[in-house]
């Protein structure tokens, strides 16, 4: 079975060296006269290979060939294109040969060899020194370290090198507003890419010397572009940027070898921005990373794309929200900068999409020294990211509410009493809410652990009884984790609850019970009343207190996130102070061109005791 040669080791190492790597292999290279490179893409589970390389004439030629097929067919089918671009390039040199000279006169072709009868190049592949033979099955003969030849030029073979699948820059990039690619890679993986950053150089600027990156566009031969010095996948442009495009060059590797570069262009120049924004004030408290006695936990709903880019969303929800400032590729900008402003130590998210999080999220708060980790609900989900200096992740303990009820032995006895409740059963069984839970270990103190939670509860305003049954989940399966599996560690527990501090599930996570005649239990009226007592040994209290509103859209303002702690290990040493009403309602409500979610984040320091 064809692998990789060598070992992942060396290039794994400091990007700088591996930035020296490419540049010195490329000029060695380049110097020597060394092969062209002939992708091959084979993949076991398709019929087909592709064959990717350029002519002597400057055409690219991509070829589809069966897996199955004889060597000796698709040689063949090379041979002709070859011949078809020879005859190409020759045409071509004659027609500049027969333009009109400086003088007036024209220039004679002359007897050179594009005016002879061309004739089918030869083509071979060679494996070792060795020619293949004709009847070897494509899949067999096209291996890593082959060698091409086509006439008198010769391709070095690479099979199923790093590669792009998808590389593409936001539509809108704004000064001060961090720009993360978003990437699919194949046989390879971001860590271990390469990434250059350019911006167009002013009116009246100097060239780069040597032509420089400018000779890299094919878009804007006419435009000249300088290196902005950051050779990261995150870029964040500078007031100085204004009015320039950008440009993203990319190397793909996987630790081992580098595959073909790529370069895209920003469709439009680096913008000013909206100005200040909801959050600029709140970062000026959050300017550090906190030292290791204190953890600074975020808590926010983001608000899911498959929301935001609806038609109700845009006409009944947001009504005064800008179409644009609802568009992803707007939001994220504010949302990156807003995250990575906070220098948190454990971040939870609500309402993520998987694609916001794999190409967003992730490169973007890893340049900030945060990891993550997913958990889908139904079209979106929940994220948390921790600090890696911090922490480092032991375990995950994720569920479904409706899965867990129904068959974790855990939750048999609120099963029973909910049983008898036919109507409320159902309700609750058919609901996707879930529970992320992961369990964090301290980098510098190996006995200190803690257990972090993280949910969006049902969000129908009537559906009080259903939260309630939720939360009495939610907790029996958190204790578990953090007093049967881990005993003893303390709990942060972070969330859209979709409750208000009125309200029966608030009411039973502070209080520590719920009494079976509460209100909340006929919260959808009568017909799926399920009455029951519930009760949790926790001691938790509301970090961040009870704000006013943590969501504030144009027909509803009220509080509905919160970060419980659990006060017989953590204290709060401080809470971030949220937007004032007037930077709420500045563009009369939330969404809006400063802010990117429905709801506010909340950001607070806490400590252990």
């Amino acid at each position: 079975m064809w692998r990789l040669p060598g070992s992942r080791a060396v290039l794994r190492g400091v990007r700088t060296a591996v930035e020296w790597h490419t540049r010195a292999e490329a000029a060695t290279e380049k110097a020597a006269g060394a092969m062209e490179r002939a992708v091959v893409r084979c993949v076991p589970s398709e019929p087909k290979l592709s064959l990717s390389f350029a002519l002597a004439d400057g055409s690219h030629k991509n070829m589809q060939r069966d897996q199955s097929e004889p060597l000796g067919r698709a040689l063949s089918r090379i041979a002709t294109n070859a011949l078809k671009g020879h005859a190409k390039a020759a045409a071509a040199k004659k027609s500049r040969k027969n333009r009109p000279n400086a003088s007036g006169g024209v220039a004679s072709a002359g007897p050179g060899p594009e005016s002879t009868a061309a004739s089918e190049p030869v083509v071979k592949l060679y494996y070792r020194e060795e020619a293949v033979a004709e009847d070897v099955l494509n899949v067999d003969a096209w291996q890593d370290g082959a060698v091409l030849q086509i006439g008198d030029v010769k391709y070095k073979v690479e099979r199923n090198p790093p590669a792009f699948t998808e590389l593409q820059l936001p539509r809108y990039i704004m000064a001060g507003f961090p720009v993360c690619p978003k990437l699919s890679l194949e046989f390879g993986d971001p860590a271990s890419s390469v990434f250059r950053w350019y911006k167009e150089a002013k009116a009246g600027a100097a060239e780069p010397e040597g032509g420089g990156p400018s000779s890299l566009s094919p878009s804007s031969p006419s435009a000249g572009w300088t290196e902005t010095g950051v050779n990261e996948r995150v870029y964040t442009p500078s007031n100085a940027d204004i009015g320039l495009r950008l440009k993203l060059h990319c190397t793909p590797g996987n630790g081992q070898r580098f595959g073909p570069s790529r370069e895209l262009e920003s469709v439009c120049p680096v913008e000013a921005g909206p100005g200040t924004c909801t959050f600029d004030h709140r970062h000026l408290y959050t300017k550090k990373v906190t030292d290791d006695s204190l953890i600074r936990t975020v808590s926010y709903n983001l608000l899911a794309d498959t929301y935001a880019q609806t038609e109700f969303s845009r006409s009944v929800l947001y009504p005064y929200c800008a179409p644009y400032a609802l568009e992803l590729d707007y939001r994220q900008n504010l949302i990156q900068k807003e995250l990575t402003g906070y220098n948190a130590d454990l971040i939870c998210l609500q309402e993520v999409d998987r694609s916001v999080f794999t190409d967003s999220l992730v490169p973007a708060l890893e340049a900030f020294g945060l990891e993550g980790v997913f958990r889908i609900k139904q079209h979106e989900g929940l994220a948390t990211f921790y600090r890696k200096a911090k922490f480092t992740l032991l375990s995950q303990h994720d569920i479904s509410f409706h899965e867990a009820l129904e068959s974790d032995p855990l939750h048999k006895e609120l099963l029973e009493k909910l049983v008898l409740y036919p109507s409320a059963q159902e309700r609750v069984l058919q609901r996707s809410s879930v529970l992320q839970v992961s369990v964090l270990q301290s980098t510098k103190d190996s006995s200190k652990r803690i257990c972090v939670a993280n949910t969006h509860l049902y969000w129908h305003p009537k559906g009080g009884y259903i939260r309630l049954i939720q939360m009495a989940v939610a907790l029996a399966h958190i204790r578990h984790v953090s007093c049967d599996l881990y005993p003893d560690i303390p709990v942060i527990f972070c969330g859209d609850f979709n409750s208000t501090p009125s309200t029966g599930m608030y009411h039973f996570v502070v209080n520590g019970s719920i009494p079976e005649d509460h209100e909340d239990w006929a919260s959808n009226g009568e017909e799926e009343r399920c009455n029951m007592s519930l009760t949790h040994f926790f001691k938790l209290k509301s970090a961040c207190g009870e704000p006013a509103y943590t969501n504030y859209v144009g027909g509803f303002h009220g509080c509905l996130d919160y970060i419980f702690i659990d006060l017989n290990a953590l204290e709060v040493e401080q809470v971030i102070p949220l937007p004032s009403h007037e930077e709420v309602t500045t563009h009369q409500a939330l969404p809006s061109v400063s802010h990117p979610s429905d709801h506010i984040a909340l950001v607070c320091d806490l400590k252990w005791k």
